[in-house]
């Protein structure tokens, strides 16, 4: 019997890793695929006039299983993948976006759908419920339900292409990630690198039965030997393998593939009647158009780019005075910076990483969560887990009531994509008058613990994990009753708001104080350390401003013109870069080819949402700031107004609820100090 295709009789109805076998996934998809379009079949052929409970809300309903199952393998294909599952995907992923575009396509539920939607003004709905109408009916009319027969054909075919070329895409990044390793065996080249970075490199070596150390592309291992490594050849040689994914003009390589994707997004959005991609995108966002964007990013990018220009020269003239360094090169950056953030603030990561043990750091994200949302969170080892570093928390409120369970996953592996990300494996929604409630997870990729240290966060690494745990509170907190308007389904450019507020707590004395303790003498993290961390928080900010808004910029370029003529991948890249270049170019080096974000997840025409959801973000904090970090008042209007009502009211009035007005922009820039 294959366990996919029946619900789960598990614990919470939680996935059943263990008993699913990699040669279950396909044929159990096949089948609930078949399934799903009986279940369309019958609302098709209701012959009831159609209404909002036996077309809509019928629809929304359909194919369960199917999204259950579904979102269990797309998570292993991102977190625990092999080449089975990589096979596996790419059978399963045509096979979906055929049957996603038989749904959209279906003339016979599109009629249905649409006569509901004309007669939405006399069935007395809630907000709700027009929510999801309006979602239903864009659903169709925004992918082709109104093109005719021969087009609708084209788009079936686009489609298709589409998601096996974002797969092959991940496939490719991930696949030269694994390939590179430095082998070093003169110690010292590891002059400068800590010792607990030194002792991850040596026991990565060891469990390759090789001598010496292993530099990776892995994050924990990358990133402390680009901002400590005195070697500047060999941190040269890292960056260059680093900026090189997907470039090589081998087998792996995803020029093409880019160039490819752009051009069938273009062709795409135009046969739906829309200019650009972005166009398509952006007109179910909180900003609606790409010149909207273009203003935000560019009005950004003003205020910015003096303070970046700035930093850089003061980068510049300090590695010229300590080493002599004519030229500042991209292998350079973390490296410099540090030191001079040393200097000036003398604040050293690895001086604060003891205080920061993996462990500590989880119990205080999920102390803050019961301090602002009454949240209580157990670790519990009866259910089941897809890898044994997985961690699995029962997440009650203070009533005793189940609210989620959370999986978290924090050590890079070979079956790991690099980076960090919120997941769920199972929606909340109301059905039969049940509260169904949400399975969420996070990943990341930390420092593992080696023989003689625990994990040790560095500060970034913090701000990542409670980063990420923002976006898990706004799966976990979800109280809405359809599961496409729950939790983080909501405007891309909003979703980021409740991950980017919580990283705000990593700066404050009250929050640091239940966590940031020493791990071999439990001393609280001193007064001055705090200080450094908040005095230090606006180091080099124009530059990450210019950097952010450099990568939003790119996506814009991609996808918010006509690509038919681009034949570079490079040269179309550089010229983008051009307004917000500081560093000397890297031939050997391209970043859209191993762009993830816009060309395996979601962020296509995108990307600039982060700086926008920071916006939102300053301007929230600084409510909470104003009452008190822990405010009770301020945290139930932030949860009820934002973290529970997932999708179903528009971003921008749960947003004035919750604040009584729109954001200002200058909370942000007096955060960044890019104002006074």
């Amino acid at each position: 019997m294959n366990i996919l295709l029946h619900p789960f009789q598990t614990t919470y109805n939680t996935a059943p890793f263990s008993a699913i076998k990699n040669e279950d996934y396909l044929p159990a998809i096949t089948t609930l695929i078949e399934e799903t379009k009986t279940e369309i079949d019958n609302i098709t052929s209701n012959p009831e006039p159609p209404t909002f409970e036996n077309t809509i809300e019928a629809l929304e309903f359909s194919g369960q299983q199917l999204d259950r199952v579904t979102n269990i393998f797309f998570n292993l294909n991102s977190a625990e993948t092999n080449d089975a599952i990589q096979k596996i995907a790419q059978e399963v992923s045509p096979l979906l976006s055929e049957f996603g575009n038989d749904i959209t396509l279906n003339e016979a539920l599109f009629e249905r759908v649409k006569a509901v939607y004309n007669n939405k003004a006399d069935l007395n709905l809630n907000p709700e419920q027009i929510m999801l109408l309006d979602k239903s009916y864009k659903s169709f009319s925004r992918n082709g339900a109104n093109l005719v027969e021969g087009k609708k054909e084209t788009l079936r075919n686009i489609d298709k292409d589409l998601s096996k070329l974002s797969l092959t895409f991940g496939e490719h990044v991930l696949a030269e990630t694994n390939a590179f390793e430095m082998h070093i065996t003169n110690e010292a080249d590891l002059s400068g690198l800590p010792d607990g970075a030194k002792e991850a490199a040596k026991q990565l070596a060891e469990s390759k039965d090789k001598d010496g150390w292993l530099i990776t592309l892995d994050y924990p291992s990358y990133i402390p030997f680009m901002t400590y490594a005195d070697n500047r050849e060999l941190r040269k040689k890292l960056a260059i393998a680093f900026g090189k994914k997907g470039f090589h003009n081998n087998e792996l390589d995803n020029q093409d593939i880019v160039l490819n994707i752009v051009k069938k997004r273009f062709q795409r959005a135009n046969l739906l009647g829309y200019k650009t991609h972005a166009h398509f995108v952006l007109e179910e966002r909180m900003a609606k158009t790409p010149e909207t964007v273009s203003h935000f990013l560019n009005e950004l990018l003003e205020k910015a780019k003096p303070a970046a220009q700035e930093e850089f020269k003061s980068l510049e003239d300090f590695a010229k005075a300590l080493d002599g360094i004519e030229r500042l090169e991209k292998w350079d950056a973390s490296y410099y910076a540090e030191k001079l953030k040393q200097k000036l603030f003398d604040l050293d990561d690895e001086k604060l990483k003891p205080y920061f043990k993996l462990e500590h750091v989880i119990n205080g994200a999920f102390n803050i969560a019961k301090k602002l949302y009454g949240l209580h969170f157990e670790e519990i080892d009866t259910i089941d887990k897809y890898h044994e570093d997985v961690l699995t928390y029962k997440v009650t409120n203070e009533a005793g009531d189940l609210v989620s369970v959370f999986y978290a996953d924090f050590f890079p592996r070979a079956g790991k994509r690099n980076g960090a990300w919120m997941t769920s494996y199972k929606s909340q929604f109301v059905k039969d008058k049940t509260n169904e409630r949400p399975h969420i997870s996070i990943v990341c990729n930390f420092t593992k613990p080696t023989k003689s240290k625990p994990s040790l966060l560095t500060f970034n690494e913090v701000t990542t994990l409670f980063h990420e745990f923002g976006h898990a509170l706004h799966g976990m907190l979800a109280n809405t009753t359809y599961p496409s308007l729950s939790g983080t389904s909501v405007f891309w450019d909003f979703v980021e708001l409740p991950s980017q507020v919580m990283e705000n707590w990593c700066y404050e004395k009250e929050a640091l104080e239940l966590f940031a303790t020493h791990y071999e003498t439990g001393e609280v993290i001193p007064m001055e350390l705090v200080t450094k961390i908040k005095d230090s928080a606006a180091f080099n900010e124009g530059m990450q401003t210019l950097r952010q808004i450099s990568f939003g910029l790119l996506d814009m370029n991609w996808h918010g013109i006509d690509p038919s003529a681009i034949s570079s991948v490079k040269a179309h890249e550089s010229e983008a870069f051009e307004n917000t270049k500081l560093y000397p170019d890297v031939a050997e080096n391209c970043m859209s080819t191993s762009f993830s974000h816009i060309f395996q997840g979601g962020y296509s025409s995108g990307y600039y949402s982060y700086k926008w959801a920071e916006v939102l973000d300053a301007d929230a904090f600084e409510y909470f700031k104003d009452a008190g970090i822990f405010n009770k008042e301020v945290a139930t209007k932030f949860k009820d107004n934002i973290l529970s009502q997932g999708g179903t009211v528009d971003p921008m009035t749960l947003y004035k609820r919750f604040r009584g007005q729109e954001p200002q922009p200058e909370a942000l820039l007096r955060r960044a100090g890019l104002i006074k």
